[in-house]
């Protein structure tokens, strides 16, 4: 971070994200829940929402009812950043079944095939138009071989259809090809190596909250702000986050330090100095230019996460001009 101002943070407003009061707690937090096979991503979100008994939640990525893994779930202001989350590869692993035997050497040259930027055209009972388009496949590999079943991994762009890319490949072999399994691990910053919240542990949790012990939903439910680590930030003094709240663009002054390599046009997370997320932006100058100037915007807000009022008002409403009287009209 490049440091453009200095001001402490005054600590009777706002919280740094882990201690928050567990019902702000919730509303800013992101649930990385293991959906089993069965239910649609929908059902789930219904589910948490009624044992949480919060009126908003969403998830980013929907997950067909056969396909198991990671299903993030953002609660009450946290639904706002879940977009955040598409920008970012997911992985998966998944079992594939070809028709018929073929020598594994021409298998694993048709899946380097399928390596980097691949066309490809939603399925049939896909929920978007059915447009040929371009993904990114980062990572494919198969992992292990038994018989005419392949366990790959798979590290794609979002938006990339994985039964509709072993369908291809089964095209390609020339025998046909079918996805027998599929378990999403990944999601940008999460992963399944920091554990995902299955729905009866959540449930648990929530019992156990509700008997005084805040532990387990404070493990089941991580603050929206731990995944924003790979992602550009400027953080600000507490005299801006008000008016950043009521959507004003964020100017030079306001700013205590800004990410190195921050170019017209990206986005940005803005930060307190608590680290609390306060919006998404888009930046209007790049890094040296803010560090230059003394005066002058540097990022537009493109959605408000904070709560208005969380910080003290400290931004003064331009008087609106009295509109002159008319002139008299001439007597006739």
């Amino acid at each position: 971070m490049v440091v453009i101002d200095e001001e402490p943070t005054d600590e009777r407003f706002g919280s740094t994200p882990e201690k928050r009061p567990i019902k702000t707690y919730l509303d800013y937090g992101i649930i990385p829940v293991d959906k089993t096979r069965g239910p649609t991503s929908h059902e789930v979100v219904a589910w948490v929402r009624r044992m949480i008994g919060i009126e908003k939640a969403g998830h980013s990525g929907t997950l067909d009812p056969g396909v198991s893994g990671l299903l993030p779930i953002g609660l009450g202001q946290a639904t706002k950043a879940l977009t955040l989350l598409l920008m970012f590869p997911k992985e998966y692993w998944g079992v594939m079944r070809i028709h018929s035997s073929v020598p594994r050497e021409i298998v694993d040259s048709v899946i380097k095939d399928f390596r980097g930027e691949i066309y490809q055209r939603p399925p049939q009972r896909s929920s978007v138009r059915r447009d040929t388009r371009t993904r990114k496949v980062y990572e494919l590999e198969i992992v292990e071989q038994e018989g005419n079943l392949f366990l790959i991994r798979c590290l794609c762009e979002a938006g990339t259809y994985i039964r509709k890319l072993f369908y291809d490949i089964g095209e390609v072999l020339g025998v046909g090809a079918t996805m027998v399994e599929l378990r999403r691990t990944k999601v940008g910053p999460i992963e399944e190596k920091d554990g995902f919240a299955t729905l009866h542990e959540l449930n648990d949790a929530i019992h156990r909250m509700k008997n005084g012990d805040e532990n387990g939903i404070r493990n089941a439910v991580r603050p929206v702000e731990r995944y924003l680590e790979q992602m550009k930030k400027v953080v600000i003094k507490d005299s801006a986050v008000d008016a950043i709240c009521h959507g004003a663009k964020l100017a030079i002054p306001g700013i205590l330090s800004v990410s190195e390599g921050v170019k017209k046009g990206d986005t940005a997370v803005i930060l307190t100095g608590k680290g609390e997320l306060v919006a998404l932006a888009e930046a209007l100058l790049a890094t040296p230019e803010m560090v230059e100037a003394k005066k002058g915007l540097a990022f537009s807000v493109n959605r408000v996460i904070m709560t208005a009022g969380t910080y003290p008002r400290l931004w003064k409403k331009e008087p609106e001009k009295k509109q002159e009287a008319p002139p008299p009209s001439p007597s006739a």
